[in-house]
């Protein structure tokens, strides 16, 4: 990733005129100025600074309505800014809305041209590039069809499929690609690594904690068209998933602390990381005890998570999470292949209706790698009294490679007609694989492939 700077906003802000009836706006038009406004503001950013490294990638997160996509379209040039300033260094492909600057009534092959121009390619680049790109939107026949008949899959499929072929030097992905199924969206994923590594710069946004935490070198969180915080992917997800899934009473408070950066924590895998962000692990010397018996698992004292993450008491609080041999042994150092057991107690202050559990086990990234629930919505614990304490248990075969890795656990309960957390705790417990000289498995999951080869 390059020191030069690709992107920088300056105090930048946008406000929008809200008209409580339709015809204030057109008084606002026959009589403007300071003595009427038939209009109120909406401010939808709010004095952002920004800068963003040429090869970076930058990760957006907020809810709805938090001034995501108003920045975006500040950068792209399709908003005016009410203040502040906005430098970009370089073209940019921006897919902000499901075939923006497509002509309804044109086919594929022409707002193909049509899009093409509009992001600096000639005809001459087009049609060299045509075949490429229809090819990756998939859409075969309907390439000579007018676009108003597509459906909203094959929209976004060949909106990005021009996008990435215009060579661009700045890519801006707005949500487009929760559209579409898993194999065109890997396919998706796997060309912005491709743009990425040819050092490209990248702002993302998505709902997708998983696709944040592994794509992004960096993320910002947004909220109320303010920008609350920024660092290492996984650090801003969780501080934006605290908020998300808090009490309606609780956000304001939670909302400040993020602001003030009251709870943060150091984020790095090692001394040696230590700019990566991720979560710390201290090993205490001398605090490993070999077990005795014939399991080579055991328990390092000093493995540790410091990224830990409760979401707010609903009622139950998650107790002592940790990993267990078959035979009720405490380890936290795992032998790949083998069988082990995640173990926590949940305490209920109050009475708890249609209760079920969760676990997750996650990558030092944040990628998702797998987790499992106690049971179907159908088939909850009806009701759970108050004072009750009950252990929770998942058995799991350790398939990953070598390396650390981390768990969430949850417990969920019916409040009111909707399921919620009553209690969830990110990165409560962590473990590592340790290393197997006879390992033939590649990447993260041993997936118990059987190689032959024959002669």
């Amino acid at each position: 990733m390059s020191s030069e700077c690709a992107i920088r906003v300056n105090n930048l802000s946008k406000s929008f005129p809200i008209y409580d009836k339709p015809y204030h706006r057109l008084l606002q038009m026959v009589a403007p100025g300071p003595k009427q406004r038939w209009f109120r503001e909406f401010q939808a950013l709010k004095g952002v600074d920004l800068s963003v490294a040429r090869g970076e990638t930058l990760g957006i997160v907020g809810r709805n309505g938090s001034g995501k996509s108003t920045l975006l379209q500040l950068i792209c040039g399709t908003l005016t800014p009410t203040s502040g300033t906005v430098e970009v260094q370089g073209r940019i492909a921006a897919l902000l809305e499901l075939g923006s600057g497509f002509n309804p009534d044109f086919t594929g092959r022409e707002n193909v041209y049509l899009n093409g121009a509009v992001l600096g390619l000639t005809q001459e680049e087009i049609r060299e590039r045509f075949d490429e790109i229809a090819e990756f939107a998939e859409i075969g026949e309907f390439i000579e069809q007018p676009v108003k008949s597509y459906s909203s899959g094959m929209y976004v499929r060949l909106a990005f499929a021009v996008a990435i072929n215009v060579d661009p030097e700045i890519l801006i992905v707005d949500e487009a690609l929760s559209v579409g199924d898993e194999a065109f969206q890997r396919k998706c994923f796997a060309r912005i690594n491709k743009i990425r590594d040819a050092g490209a710069t990248v702002l993302f946004v998505s709902h997708s904690a998983g696709a944040v935490t592994e794509l992004c070198d960096r993320a910002l969180l947004l909220d109320h068209g303010e920008l609350l915080l920024q660092g290492a992917p996984k650090f801003v997800v969780s501080r934006y998933h605290k908020m998300l899934y808090a009490p309606a009473e609780r956000v304001a408070a939670i909302r400040e602390s993020i602001r003030n950066h009251e709870d943060e924590s150091p984020y790095s895998l090692s001394a040696a990381h230590s700019s990566d962000g991720d979560a710390r692990i201290e090993a205490v010397p001398g605090g490993a005890t070999v077990a005795d018996d014939d399991s080579e698992a055991y328990l390092d004292e000093g493995l540790v998570p410091k990224s830990t993450l409760s979401y707010e008491d609903l009622g139950a609080v998650i107790e002592d999470a940790h990993i267990e041999t078959l035979g009720g042994r405490r380890v936290n150092v795992l032998k790949s292949g083998n069988r082990y057991t995640y173990v926590y107690n949940v305490r209920f202050h109050v009475a708890a209706e249609a209760v079920r559990f969760g676990m997750l086990i996650k990558s030092v990234t944040g990628l998702e790698l797998g987790g499992g629930q106690s049971a179907t919505l159908e088939d909850t614990l009806p009701l759970v009294e108050g004072g009750s304490v009950l252990t929770v248990r998942f058995q799991f075969r350790c398939l990953m490679a070598p390396g650390a890795y981390f768990l969430n656990a949850g417990v969920l309960g019916r409040v009111g007609d909707g399921e919620v957390y009553l209690n969830r705790q990110i990165d409560v417990a962590m473990f590592r694989v340790m290393p197997d000289p006879q390992r033939l498995a590649t990447a993260m999951v041993d997936f118990e492939i059987s190689p032959s080869v024959e002669f």
